[in-house]
């Protein structure tokens, strides 16, 4: 399930380069082009769901390949014990782009909550 319209829909088919960090049959991880973090990923499922509920509502596999590959992502990226997992939902929750993301921030010190 994809949306022509979506910019990780489109990443996700290879349409659009992006910095690839890690993937697996159901999701894929690639750098954020505008980090907030010196680790900036965002790990993205290959299905298109708006959000991480509504990933969760249509698929607990996706959603448990998600944190696999988050689980991952750390461990490569030396950040396994010490990084923030954030999941933006809707625009007023900071949510940007409406395919369901979470975002692996990590390579320095978070003391903002």
């Amino acid at each position: 399930m994809t949306s022509d319209d979506c910019l990780f829909c489109r990443i996700v088919s290879g349409e659009l380069p992006t910095e690839l960090v890690a993937q697996s049959e159901r999701t894929i991880a690639f750098r954020d082009i505008n980090p907030a973090a010196p680790v900036h990923v965002l790990v993205v499922p290959r299905r298109h769901e708006p959000t991480i509920g509504a990933l969760a509502a249509a698929s607990t596999e996706d959603l448990a390949d998600v944190f696999a590959l988050i689980a991952q992502v750390t461990q490569q990226e030396g950040i396994a014990e010490h990084h923030r997992l954030v999941f933006n939902t809707g625009s007023k929750g900071g949510q940007s782009i409406f395919h369901a993301h979470g975002h692996v921030l990590g390579g320095k010190v978070f003391t903002e909550r």
